[in-house]
């Protein structure tokens, strides 16, 4: 039975880190970039984006995709960075838990 309330107690506290998880996550920001840092777009690490900087010599009105196509890019950059900043503070959190290969937190 110790057994058991050992393993009950590991899991509020993980559930305790993983809201603290989740709120700094609303907190920290990640920027990804393209066009060479012509565009360039803030968002959280949880993905809401918070603000997009487009360089004035873009605005070409007869470039529109191109210019589409570069805000794409870099929400897709910094997506990829918020992701990867998750990964990083997950695996910090389940460091010395039992989980299998490639299982992902949260669920």
């Amino acid at each position: 039975m110790r057994d058991l309330m050992g393993i009950m107690k590991q899991a509020q506290a993980m559930q305790e880190k993983m809201a603290n998880l989740q709120a700094e996550m609303d907190q920290i920001e990640v920027a990804g970039a393209s066009g060479g840092g012509s565009v360039r777009v803030t968002m959280t690490a949880k993905g809401q984006m918070k603000g997009i900087t487009i360089d004035p010599s873009l605005m070409v009105p007869d470039e529109r995709e191109i210019l589409e196509d570069l805000v794409v890019a870099a929400c897709n950059d910094a997506r990829g960075k918020a992701e990867a900043t998750m990964q990083e503070h997950m695996a910090e959190l389940t460091k010395g838990l039992p989980l299998p290969p490639g299982m992902k937190l949260p669920f």
